[in-house]
Formats: C-alpha cells, sequence, structure tokens
C-alpha cells in the first residue's frame, strides 16, 4: 500500500508557514493597533476570506458534496474552540508579543504543538508514539531555552509566558475541532472568525480602543486570511489525516517564515540561545516526519459522513444515490464501514483512531 499521508503532511507544512508569517508581521501593527483589536481584525479577516472562497464556490455552481455538514453534535465542540482558541487565545498572544521579539516569539509557537500533543494523549487518549513523545521533549527543551531571561529579577519573561499559556489554548482549541474535523473545514474555520473577530472588535470599541486608518486595516484583514484563515483550514485538513498531536507537531516548523520575516523585517539578529532553540525545533520536527507506525488492526462496524475517495483501501462501499459521483475524487455522504481487520501503515486519521496496547 503506498504511503498515504504525504498530502496532509504538505498541509500541515503550508499551513505551519502561513501561520508563522503571522507573528513578526503582527508585532508590526501593534504601533497602531491595540492587542485585542487586531485580534478582531485578524479573526473577521479570516471569517471574511473564507466567505468569499464559500461565495466563489456556489457561483461556480458545484453540485457534488464534497464536505460534510455541520450538525448539531458539533455544536459543543465548535464554541469550545472559538473561546479557547479564537477568542483567548490571540488576545493573550498579541499582549504577549508586545514585549518579546519576533523571532523569539515565533519560535515559542512552538508549544501548540507540545500542548496539543499532551492533551490528545491524556484527555482524548489519541495514540502518541515514542517518536512523538522524543519530538515533544525537544520542542519543550527548545521553548524553555527561550524562555529562560536570566538578566532580569524573574527567571522568565512575562512576555513569552503568555505566547506560551496563548498555546496551550489553541492546544485545547485543536483537540475541539479535531472531534469536528470530518466536517467542512472552511465552514468551522470562518464561523469561528466571524464569532471571534466579532467578539474582539467589540471588547475593543467598548474599552475605549479606536479602530485604525482603512489602509491598516484592510492589510490586517488580508493577514488574517491568509495566516488564520487559509492557514487553519489546511491544519483541519492535516488533521485528518495525520491526528492532532503529529499535525500539531509538524505545525511546529512555523518559526521558520517567522524567523526569515523577523531579520528582514524588523532587523533581529538571533542570539546563541535562539540558534540553539532553532536546531532542537528542527530535529524534533523531523521525527515526525519520518516516522513509519503500522501493525494489525481493527476497524469496528460504523456509520458516518466525512470527505472521502475510494482509492484509500478503506472505503469500497457502493453509490445508490442519483448524482454519479466520481470515486477518484473527493466526496461525502453518510456511508458504513464493516467490521475489518488487516495490517498496513497509517496514523491516527478519521478511520484509524484505535486504542493501542503499548
Amino acid at each position: 500500500m503506498k504511503r498515504p499521508h504525504f498530502n496532509p503532511i504538505f498541509q500541515a507544512i503550508i499551513a505551519a508557514v502561513l501561520f508563522g508569517a503571522s507573528a513578526p508581521i503582527a508585532k508590526l501593527f501593534l504601533g497602531d493597533i491595540n492587542p485585542i483589536t487586531l485580534a478582531g481584525l485578524l479573526y473577521l479577516g479570516c471569517g471574511f476570506g473564507l466567505f468569499s472562497i464559500v461565495l466563489f464556490q456556489n457561483i461556480a455552481n458545484k453540485k457534488e458534496i464534497t464536505e460534510a455538514r455541520i450538525g448539531k453534535s458539533d455544536i459543543g465542540w465548535l464554541l469550545g474552540a472559538i473561546i479557547a482558541g479564537g477568542v483567548a487565545a490571540p488576545i493573550i498572544l498579541l499582549f504577549g508579543l508586545r514585549d518579546t521579539p519576533g523571532s523569539t516569539a515565533s519560535l515559542l509557537l512552538n508549544f501548540e504543538g507540545v500542548a496539543t500533543t499532551l492533551i490528545a494523549a491524556l484527555a482524548f487518549k489519541e495514540h502518541v508514539s515514542k517518536r512523538t513523545w522524543l519530538s515533544i521533549i525537544l520542542i519543550t527543551s527548545a521553548s524553555i531555552v527561550l524562555t529562560m531571561n536570566l538578566t532580569g529579577e524573574w527567571g522568565f519573561s512575562f512576555g513569552a509566558l503568555g505566547i506560551i499559556l496563548a498555546c496551550v489554548l489553541w492546544g485545547i482549541d485543536n483537540n475541539f475541532t479535531r472531534n469536528i474535523s470530518l466536517k467542512n473545514p472552511i465552514s468551522i474555520v470562518m464561523i469561528k472568525g466571524f464569532v471571534a473577530g466579532s467578539f474582539s472588535t467589540i471588547l475593543a470599541l467598548v474599552l475605549g480602543n479606536k479602530l485604525p486608518q482603512i489602509g491598516v486595516i484592510l492589510l490586517a484583514l488580508l493577514l488574517g486570511c491568509l495566516s488564520y484563515g487559509v492557514s487553519i483550514t489546511l491544519f483541519i485538513r492535516a488533521m485528518r489525516g495525520l491526528g492532532a498531536s503529529r499535525a500539531s507537531t509538524l505545525f511546529g516548523t512555523s518559526p521558520l517564515a517567522g524567523i526569515a520575516l523577523s531579520i528582514l523585517l524588523l532587523n533581529e539578529s538571533p542570539n546563541i540561545w535562539f540558534l540553539v532553540a532553532l536546531l532542537l525545533m528542527v530535529a524534533g520536527t523531523l521525527f515526525v516526519i519520518f516516522e513509519n507506525h503500522s501493525h494489525k488492526h481493527l476497524h469496528f462496524a460504523t456509520i458516518h459522513e466525512h470527505a472521502h475517495d475510494h482509492k484509500d483501501g478503506h472505503h469500497s462501499h457502493n453509490h445508490n444515490e442519483i448524482l454519479v459521483f466520481n470515486k477518484g475524487q473527493n466526496h461525502s455522504h453518510i456511508h458504513e464501514h464493516i467490521e475489518t481487520e488487516h495490517e498496513h501503515e497509517h496514523m491516527p486519521d478519521i478511520d484509524h483512531r484505535h486504542i493501542h496496547s503499548n
């Protein structure tokens, strides 16, 4: 069986590049925009950007249903994800950015993958391999190196700790979103963008913060569309194929884009500890990319709905619909899996979230 996880890996890395670019660029905006206002504009940009994509799809009159719709059972998970990752995390992050160098902040965002993996393993019982745990240790070590502030009165930087707290909240967000990742990711992220963006913007206005000039607003909306909207959509697709822990660990490559932009835009010069942390981060990420996981496993009989094709060895059902689908392309409908036992290389994707004995 061919290696089935290249696309999710590619999606996670592209998502990481887009998100990593947000920290140093957002830091440039903080001279003109209050952190709460900026958080609102970034998420509104996310919502409006994805809404434009939905409009384009509708204009194209695409009849095939390629993604499952959000249902009533998904609302609780979506609401929790919005509160943790859409409202609280970005506001805390932007306050932390005010006292943290852009390049350091970009690398500290790596801790999101660590938090996501710990929550996935401990709270949601997702299988995490020894290689993934080793990756967690390396990335955690990188975060500790960056957070230490031996020259100040305290041993840790408050700005850096704020960024780590934001990462924990995003870890909660990621795991909540993982539980509804079978559903249309554009709809998930668009709703999150509009709700979180509206809340933060209204809060900023109530607190007396003024909106910046229209040009700055448009640039912030564009940044939100790319670094939040497109990025999070790709990340959700990656979680489908890799699971929350591995997708988030790959998302740890996001600092690479942030580092490059910090050097170019903010004239920052990385110190020796920054370079040590960077090496630890790269090593931790590579452990996940080259992971192989294969064993005999059982698929229990189930009925569910999600996007799929008929080339993955797990969707061999027939169609009785009037619409004729191209089985080689993604489509979505309610379908049944019969109980099956087999062995092949896999990740904890939407069809392989089984229990492991070790």
